[in-house]
């Protein structure tokens, strides 16, 4: 009998053609939504009064505001201050403003300090920058003053010399080794002091530095790393956190005393702030309130001092626990504190700020108190509009210049018809507004000329905007229409001798149409590179779609059953729109575990089945009980010893029982020394694992042998099942050998319950392979069906659309099983000190994705066993959800914001990202595990194309 031919449907093209097109596609939520703002060739624009000679900037690194401000903010700790900065709190009583800063997303400390030091928000990409590989390419305060004497971080100070003019910028920096999380970070902060008193003792004996030190529009730049260092050692509500706070308000005021005793002038300003907050678990980079929400207490020369509150409050439930209700507490964006320092010193305006002066608005106080009065505040706020202008002068410019048929934002530009555009007579208005020392007035068009300019900035950010949108749409639908071949498989319903259904010419010419005019608009537009790419995916699967649909699949549109098939597309849609709210409500994988592992057996399954597997039937329910608890849990953990124990102990029960079942079966001594070995890291693991927490605990580092060990554990655990040369008899074997491989990581790495939900999610799969098995062959007829399998391909077959769906379902609880849908920083970084106790951002990511990484091996290995007990050709399942998957992926593109709360923005783009990823993901964890269980499965798997 001859051998079936070839399949016309390569799965790995397809597969292949998938990751390409989702990994481009990352980046089209970014061109459409988080474009960076920098343009070149703005006229810069000074502020013609100063107030003060020099700034001092006072950045603590990770500071929370309400731990700052709020009495008894340490309640729990013994012998906790009622304050805990008391100098920093006097100065907010008796002699300066204050209020929070706002900051966006991401919450890490270079987009932080760009805002602060530049006034800009860079794009929500920048993070993948870097810390200090990357110059700030743009404008700064820092390069706009005489010079900056800067201190602190590695990580953070080199990045804004590099970026500034030759020599304007000095840096002092600690070595990158003193960055230790197991150490007391104090001493970080302490360093930066000792050396900007050794760099004012020094200028006692150097003429060159003195006059350098005593020259107008001087800033100094203090980077105080310790508290974000100790928050992600010991989180934000720890004993060390509260005392590195008052470390920090220590600093501050000998910093202050130093100034005062060296200038003796009173012409120094203060700023002091943080570049992003710390969530609860001692983590940053999302949109949590806990990161956005910083402190800001501005003093010295040119700022106005503590003004009762006013009516109606400006605090709300957040500072209630300040009790500094009596006075007004003013809030800005973190932006806004570039302008603020500008006014202050009297430079030119950094071209790329976006930051607006507080004081503009003369309905409500702000930060100054100019020697000049309002006339000082209305010719800085005229800086700042025109500032923007330019700004927005550059930007039309080049969208004007490149943009077929470009629409001009009339607010600023007008119609055709008008003999003066806006921009202009708005500008001339404030003119003569100052001219007639009309100061109010002037600042009340300066407000309206800001609020413009910022929203024709924003028209040109986003012009861009509703063709990105629909690109993406065409491009995931038509993913979904092309991965659908697959599926369906029409090329393979021709008759024998056929090679291909003949591609319509026309079919051929509308598509290279399509493609060609718009790489010729994007070409006159000079868009970026990646539009091309963009639009050349739609054009490629609608043209593949249209080629291979026939009418051989019209009987789907037609028939008895087009109900039962519009009920099921509709049920599908419910089922992913389920899983997209369940990012914010975690309670959904918990009750869509109940409705699969209890509800749905008790709907579906027969009576037959249901009576004669009633064993399968209670093991499944209450494995997916059992899995059902873990997203019910607080997602807010503390390290829990007697959990990571406890997961250890069932990981070698596990393991000893299924030594029992599998290898003394066997008979196979080298499989049982394999299992033996794979046990004994385990229990050396735990051992390791328990030294590193007490002594981490304890505060006395993290021993070098225990660092050595638990890395020689991690590793060797880990490839062990990849590199031995053991001959396994099934794949019931194979699985147990991998789930025990992982098990080291979920003690190593875990802080609490992870280890217990890896162990209920493994054995959820490896009953689900069971209950499919058994659903689909009924026992006795799973030999026909093998016999029927071997001479045919992949049909698709309306229970496969229920199984995709379970897998979807798995990917995502594999994911947040344990952590927080909402937050991406959910990940703790406790365990990670184990293995990294030096700060290396690189290198502990690694090891947390490798965390997040292992559940999906599990999966993969699952899924290609459950594909080979149905007798299905490789992917034959994962096909399905690949069709099905976008679904979500398109949902969340749509709700990307750039606006809103910095919570709303920063989860939207974490959950684009997330679903975009983890089925790319998947899809090559699959393939994987096809590799992996090919030698145990070929025997069962029918031999099918």
């Amino acid at each position: 009998m001859k051998s079936p031919p070839a399949s016309r449907y390569n799965v790995g093209q397809l597969l292949f053609i998938g990751l390409v097109f989702h990994l481009v596609y990352i980046g089209s939520v970014f061109d459409c939504y988080f474009t960076s703002p920098v343009v070149k060739g703005m006229t810069p624009v000074a502020v013609p009064h100063s107030e003060a000679k020099r700034l001092v900037l006072i950045v603590g690194d990770g500071l929370r505001a309400d731990l700052l401000f709020s009495l008894n903010p340490f309640e729990g700790i013994p012998e906790a201050p009622k304050v805990v900065a008391p100098y920093l709190r006097e100065v907010v009583e008796s002699r300066g403003a204050f209020g929070i800063s706002h900051t966006r997303v991401p919450t890490e400390s270079r987009p932080g300090h760009v805002a602060i030091i530049a006034g800009m928000y860079e794009d929500v990409s920048a993070v993948t920058k870097g810390w200090k590989s990357n110059p700030v390419d743009f404008d700064s305060v820092f390069n706009q003053s005489s010079t900056t004497f800067s201190f602190g971080s590695p990580d953070i100070l080199p990045m804004f010399a590099r970026g500034a003019v030759p020599g304007r910028v000095r840096t002092w920096c600690y070595d990158e080794e003193d960055e230790d999380f197991t150490k007391d970070a104090r001493a970080l902060d302490v360093w930066v002091l000792e050396q900007l008193q050794t760099l004012f003792r020094n200028a006692s004996s150097d003429p060159i530095l003195a006059n350098q030190l005593k020259a107008d529009g001087t800033v100094f730049f203090l980077h105080l790393l310790g508290l974000d260092t100790t928050g992600h050692s010991y989180r934000p509500h720890s004993k060390e956190y509260m005392q590195n706070i008052q470390v920090v308000d220590e600093i501050v005021e000998q910093t202050e005393r130093l100034f005062s005793d060296y200038f003796r002038d009173d012409q120094t300003s203060f700023i002091f702030t943080a570049d992003h907050g710390m969530s609860v678990i001692g983590n940053h980079g999302d949109g949590h309130p806990d990161n956005t929400r910083t402190p800001l207490i501005a003093w010295g020369a040119g700022i106005r001092g503590p003004l009762p509150d006013s009516s109606p409050s400006s605090h709300d439930e957040y500072s209630q626990p300040w009790e500094l209700n009596n006075l007004l507490r003013r809030d800005i964006e973190q932006a806004d504190i570039a302008a603020l320092m500008t006014s202050l010193l009297g430079t030119q305006w950094p071209v790329n700020s976006v930051g607006v002066l507080p004081d503009t608005d003369s309905s409500r106080p702000g930060y100054l108190a100019p020697r000049k009065g309002d006339e000082a505040i209305a010719q800085a706020s005229f800086v700042n509009a025109k500032a923007l202008m330019e700004h927005y002068r550059v930007k039309h410019e080049m969208k004007r210049e490149r943009t077929l048929f470009y629409r001009p934002f009339k607010a600023l530009e007008g119609s055709a018809g008008m003999a003066v555009p806006p921009k202009v007579s708005m500008i001339q208005a404030i003119q003569a507004a100052i001219d007639a020392q009309d100061w109010t007035s002037a600042r009340k068009e300066s407000v309206i000329l800001i609020e413009t300019a910022l929203e024709g900035l924003r028209y040109l950010q986003t012009y861009d905007r509703f063709l990105i949108r629909a690109i993406v749409t065409v491009a995931y639908v038509g993913w979904a229409a092309y991965s659908s071949l697959y599926i369906f498989r029409p090329l393979e319903q021709l008759k024998p001798g056929s090679s291909r259904i003949p591609s319509s010419p026309i079919n051929t010419a509308l598509s290279l149409a399509v493609l060609l005019s718009f790489w010729t608009v994007f070409a006159l537009q000079r868009s970026p590179w990646t539009f091309y790419l963009y639009v050349a995916f739609p054009c490629y699967f609608w043209h593949q779609f249209l080629a291979q649909a026939t009418r051989s699949q019209l009987p789907l549109l037609q028939g008895s059953g087009l109900a039962r098939r519009v009920i099921s597309v509709v049920l599908v849609v419910g089922v992913l729109q389920c899983m997209t709210l369940a990012y914010t409500h975690r309670e959904i994988w918990s009750f869509g575990l109940v409705l699969i592992g209890v509800v749905w057996p008790l709907t579906s399954w027969s009576w037959d089945v249901l009576k004669d597997r009633l064993g399968l039937y209670l093991a499944w329910m209450v494995s997916c009980l059992i899995t059902a608890v873990f997203p019910m849990l607080p997602v807010d953990k503390s390290e829990n010893l007697f959990a990571i124990m406890s997961g250890g102990v069932l990981m070698i029960a596990f393991g000893l029982v299924s030594w029992s079942c599998f290898a003394q079966g066997t008979g196979s001594k080298r499989l049982s020394t394999l299992l033996t070995s794979q046990l004994m890291l385990i229990a050396l693991a735990m051992w390791v694992t328990y030294g590193s927490v007490l002594s981490l605990q304890a505060k006395t580092g993290l021993p070098v042998l225990n660092q050595y060990l638990g890395w020689m554990i991690l590793v060797t655990s880990s490839i062990l099942p990849f590199i031995h040369r053991v001959q396994l008899p099934n794949a019931a074997t194979k699985t147990t050998i991998y789930v025990i491989a992982f098990g080291a990581c979920f003690i190593i790495l875990s802080i609490s319950i992870e280890g217990l939900f890896y162990l209920a999610y493994t054995a959820t799969l490896q009953i689900w392979i069971e209950v499919e098995a058994a659903l689909r062959h009924g026992g006795e007829q799973e030999p026909e069906t093998r016999t029927r399998s071997k001479s045919k391909s992949y049909e698709f077959r309306p229970d496969d659309l229920r199984i995709a769906l379970f897998f979807l379902f798995f990917v995502q609880i594999a994911f947040f099983g344990t952590g927080n849908v909402a937050s991406i920083s959910s990940f703790y970084l406790e365990p990670v000190y184990r293995l990294v106790p030096i700060f290396s951002p690189f290198l502990m990511a690694a090891l947390l994705i490798f965390k997040i990484v292992a559940p999906y091996v599990i999966l993969s290995i699952s899924f290609s066993t459950l594909n080979a007990r149905l007798h299905l050709p490789p992917f034959s399942l994962f096909l399905v959800a690949l069709t099905l998957t976008d679904g979500m992926t398109l949902t969340f593109f749509y709700k990307v914001s750039d606006t809103g709360s910095w919570l709303e923005i920063g989860q939207s783009i974490s959950f684009f990202c997330i679903t975009s990823l983890l089925l790319l993901w998947s899809a090559g964890i699959c393939a994987a595990g096809e590799y992996l269980m090919s030698d145990v499965l070929s025997p069962e798997r029918a031999k099918v194309e």
